[in-house]
């Protein structure tokens, strides 16, 4: 039985102490959140769990074999550190840190401690986007990858976009996880990232903008671009686009409600959603029509996103169990992590950034 301790109760550690109630491997022995309202709902949804209002005391209290961090960005690094100290296993949100020097820093006390890290990348453990990954693989060289997720949120979302731009844009947030699709699609080395953004709510702390667009350069050619944008004017046409693009075809995910003007960009079922992969064969006849139709794969029965979370976390066990070497996985975070905050840079100094 391992013990685990859960930092964060609001969307994803709700989703991710779920996942752990329902796992037998898995005995919660506490919720931690600054915010009463959370912990204590999510206690009571799960039966009673122990809660409280601060980390370090529940570190020391509950003396936990892993910890499940899900609080806001500026507090991963201190959460980890705590965490690997207290010789616990780790399962953190994206992004690990703020800075790259921070997730160095981890990656030599994983080195020392041995313990394992597993960074809440929810697409990687995504059926449709396996597949998705797969096909843009066999496309040719070079790809031209077209991303986006942008949110139009109000409410308690709104409030909570405001809270993360406390120290974090949309493109760096949110951002961190199509970067790593695409470097998982090319196999390449990224080697230059242009950005541009505006702000379009004076209510956010100076200097943060709520619409970013990077561009990033491979060195085997491809290039690829992704946009974010949170906020009560935020647009739901074309908000949620998945589209690679290669010398061979390309491949799309359809997502039900995008495609039709449909969708709601606030629901974090959306997020993640893929009705279909649609596959797009670039060879012509002698006449030069198309020698191949297009193919719909459905991908409509894959899981929700409590489902991935459920997924993530049988990973998360996997990988203490059977002693996974995790060494790529970790160098993987910090290589996204460092194009989307190299992205951040250039919307700030108006220049490409080298990588």
């Amino acid at each position: 039985m391992i013990k685990v301790l859960v930092a964060g109760c609001g969307n994803m550690g709700a989703s991710h102490a779920r996942a752990y109630h329902k796992m037998p491997e898995f005995e919660i022995v506490g919720l931690v959140s600054r915010g009463e309202e959370s912990r204590s709902k999510l206690s009571e949804e799960l039966g009673g769990y122990p809660t409280f209002s601060s980390y370090d005391e529940a570190l020391a209290e509950t003396k936990p074999d892993a910890v499940s961090i899900n609080t806001y960005p500026d507090t991963h690094a201190e959460y980890v550190k705590k965490a690997l100290a207290a010789d616990a296993h780790v399962f953190c949100e994206k992004p690990l840190a703020n800075t790259v020097e921070e997730c160095l820093e981890i990656k030599e006390l994983i080195e020392k401690t041995g313990k394992k890290i597993v960074i809440g990348y929810i697409l990687r453990v995504h059926p449709a986007w396996t597949k998705f990954i797969e096909i843009a693989k066999t496309l040719g060289k070079p790809l031209v990858m077209r991303m986006n997720l942008n949110q139009q949120s109000s409410g308690d979302t709104w409030d909570t976009h405001k809270s993360l731009m406390d120290t974090m844009s949309p493109i760096v947030d949110c951002g961190v996880h199509y970067v790593d699709i695409m470097s998982l699609m090319t196999e390449a080395t990224p080697v230059s990232v242009n950005a541009i953004g505006a702000r379009l709510a004076d209510e956010l702390p100076d200097g943060m903008y709520n619409y970013g667009n990077l561009q990033v350069r491979f060195d085997d050619g491809s290039v690829g671009w992704y946009e974010a944008g949170w906020g009560p004017m935020m647009s739901e046409t074309a908000y949620f686009i998945k589209d690679v693009i290669g010398p061979k075809g390309s491949v799309s995910i359809v997502d039900k409600g995008s495609e039709k003007g449909e969708g709601d960009s606030d629901n974090i079922d959306d997020h993640t959603s893929a009705s279909a992969l649609l596959i797009h064969h670039s060879q012509l006849n002698p006449d030069g029509t198309f020698a191949k139709k297009d193919d719909l794969v459905d991908t409509s029965k894959d899981p929700g996103h409590q489902g991935l979370c459920d997924l993530e976390q049988a990973y998360f066990l996997k990988a203490i169990k059977e002693d996974i070497d995790l060494t790529q996985h970790l160098d993987d975070a910090i290589n996204s992590l460092r194009i989307v905050l190299a992205a951040d840079e250039s919307f700030k100094t108006g220049k490409t950034v080298m990588l």
